[in-house]
């Protein structure tokens, strides 16, 4: 455990958990902090407590907690590269390529910071942070891409999100926890599980609905393009209203109602994670606060730079923008947080793999989807639900195969590999799949017309 030194705190004093206070805590360290705790590197703060000038080494402690207090540090070396290569006129796709290296170490950060700020701001706020901040990556990255008018981007970039946490991090989890534990069977809360696919089957309604208008508008011989389009952008735009009715729905019943589902996960392994009795706060709230703050900015920046060259990248590689948006991004700027998944399901901790992997994938059906056209509205960008007939076939069969994987609260390592074929196959179909990288008049690339 970190050091407990007073001077790490700006208030002079060590902030100790017992295992009572940390109970009170717990469901605001959710799976995905448990997650990116896997992923977190103890620090000897033997060398830095020696510094004689007290700012200064507080100002080390923290940086040596911030970025060098994970496995990932090495690639925070990407960020000051991507920035140099983009104004030394590197080539395009170089700033791409450093731009999402530099995010993942980002993400896993974000995670770590949110949970510091939780020692603080009691369990409700802290539950809100988390919920706020768990995919501010996906969020930051579709304001940017909408401000540039790649309305296109912003929909496969979520759609791949969605997909890569059901089908890449859920099979992946399954498939090496099944294996590492094949003389077992292993068993999950379905309680969780039932709650995630009912909003995602609410929010796969919501995604069907105007595309299945489009068709039927088109079918009649009384409805012209304009009167289809504008009537599809209203019904996608009441469809995001009634979703985000249900995401602060599900966070009243996550965070106050039903908090006892949700805690159950850390309860059960409490003995088993790497949590002492005297667990504290590395880092003071007002540090905490400037750090979210710096690293949220730089996500903004390296999700511009990103958003900038997607195009030059999709045409350098060969690869169509469609593949790259709904494979690539996803995986690389998730990897810390899928990684985790993956080990807990190693250690037979299935509870903390599915809240990461459907717990992700619901706020980003119902949250950043959502908030992201209501973005587009406020800013005068045309964005609808109508993902067109290839995305929203696979994220309807994605949804549909998840929920048959997951009925029955036990999982083996066949379930995994269906998962992970499901997901090669929707990988190939986009991949031979070609979409133009003009965008048309209301800045989307249409790809395939079906």
């Amino acid at each position: 455990m970190a050091s407990t030194e007073p001077w790490l705190l700006e208030n002079g004093t060590v902030k100790r958990l017992t295992k009572e206070t940390r109970h009170g805590h717990g469901h605001s360290r959710t799976a995905h902090n448990m997650s990116s705790t896997s992923l977190r590197r103890k620090s000897d703060m033997s060398l830095v407590s020696k510094v004689p000038c007290v700012t200064l080494r507080k100002f080390l402690a923290n940086l040596q907690e911030v970025i060098l207090g994970t496995k990932l540090s090495i690639l925070f070396i990407a960020i000051p590269f991507a920035i140099a290569a983009k104004y030394l006129g590197f080539a395009r796709p170089w700033v791409f390529s450093l731009s999402l290296l530099g995010l993942m170490p980002l993400a896993e950060r974000v995670s770590f910071l949110t949970e510091q700020l939780a020692f603080y701001t009691g369990p409700t706020v802290g539950g809100l942070l988390n919920a706020t901040c768990g995919n501010a990556t996906e969020l930051i990255i579709a304001i940017f891409a909408l401000m540039e008018n790649k309305v296109d981007v912003v929909k496969y970039s979520l759609l791949g999100s969605i997909l890569s946490n059901l089908l890449l991090v859920l099979g992946t989890s399954l498939l090496c926890g099944g294996i590492a534990n094949i003389s077992i069977e292993q068993k999950f809360d379905r309680k969780q599980a039932d709650v995630n696919i009912a909003l995602l089957l609410l929010g796969l309604l919501c995604h069907m609905l105007p595309l299945l208008y489009r068709y039927a508008a088109v079918a009649s011989t009384t409805a012209d393009a304009l009167s289809t389009a504008k009537a599809t952008l209203d019904l996608s735009r009441a469809s995001c209203v009634v979703m985000l009715i249900a995401y602060f729905a599900y966070l009243i019943f996550q965070l106050w109602t039903h908090r006892h589902i949700f805690e159950t996960q850390e309860e059960e392994n409490d003995d088993d994670m790497d949590v002492s009795d005297d667990e504290t706060a590395v880092i003071g709230f007002w540090s905490g606060l400037i750090w979210l703050i710096g690293m949220t900015a730089v996500i903004s920046l390296l999700s511009e730079y990103l958003v900038d060259t997607i195009e030059e990248a999709s045409t350098s590689w060969g690869i169509s923008v469609s593949f790259i948006s709904i494979i690539v991004l996803p995986i690389v700027g998730n990897a810390a947080e899928h990684a985790g998944a993956i080990i807990f399901a190693f250690k037979n901790k299935l509870d903390i793999t599915l809240g990461v992997a459907l717990g992700s994938a619901t706020q980003i059906s119902v949250f950043v989807v959502p908030m992201s056209v209501i973005v587009s509205w406020v800013i005068g960008i045309k964005m609808d639900l109508d993902f067109n007939l290839l995305e929203t076939g696979s994220l309807a069969l994605t949804i549909i195969a998840t929920a048959f994987t997951l009925q029955d609260g036990t999982s083996h390592y066949l379930k995994g590999v269906v998962l992970l074929l499901c997901y090669f196959v929707i990988g190939a179909s986009f991949f031979v799949s070609v979409s133009p990288t003009a965008p048309d008049s209301n800045g989307s690339l249409k790809g395939f017309e079906f």
